[in-house]
C-alpha cells in the first residue's frame, strides 16, 4: 500500500471516523458524541489515509510512564489484510516500547493478528468487562 500514510497528526472528521466504525460494525458508532470525545481524549490516535480518504484508525489510553492500553484498532473492510493495521500498531508500539506493559482485548480473527504483532495472551489472566455494546455477543 504504497499510497497509505500514516499520521499522528492529522484531524478527523466526524462522518469519516462513523464511517470507518459502521462498516465494522462496532456499535461505538451508535453513540458519535461520545466517541468523538474519546478519540480527542486519547493519550495517542494514530490514523492511516489514502488520500483524503480515512482507511484506518487506532487510539490508546495510557498513564503516560508505565502502561498502555489500546481500545481500537479498526480498518476499512476493503483495506483489510494489505498491512495497514500492522503499520498503525507499529507506530503505536514504538511510543510505547519502553513501557512496562501493552494491553488490549482481542477477540475473532483479531487474535491471531495481535499474535503477529507480538502480543501474546496474558497468564491466566480473565478479561473481564461491564460492556454495553451488541458487537461481541
Amino acid at each position: 500500500m504504497n499510497n497509505i500514510q500514516i499520521s499522528e497528526k492529522r484531524s478527523i472528521d466526524k462522518e469519516q471516523v462513523l464511517y470507518l466504525y459502521r462498516q465494522n460494525r462496532w456499535s461505538s458508532a451508535d453513540k458519535p458524541e461520545e466517541l468523538m470525545q474519546a478519540l480527542k481524549a486519547s493519550h495517542s490516535l494514530v490514523t492511516a489515509w489514502d488520500g483524503d480518504k480515512l482507511v484506518g484508525l487506532a487510539n490508546s489510553i495510557s498513564d503516560g510512564y508505565l502502561v498502555v492500553y489500546y481500545p481500537h484498532l479498526l480498518v476499512l473492510p476493503e483495506y483489510q489484510g494489505k498491512g495497514i493495521g500492522r503499520m498503525i500498531m507499529q507506530r503505536l508500539q514504538e511510543k510505547y516500547s519502553s513501557f512496562h506493559q501493552q494491553t488490549l482485548f482481542a477477540d475473532g480473527d483479531a487474535v491471531e493478528f495481535y499474535k503477529k504483532c507480538g502480543f501474546m495472551k496474558a497468564g491466566a489472566c480473565l478479561a473481564m468487562w461491564i460492556y454495553k455494546g451488541h458487537d461481541h455477543d
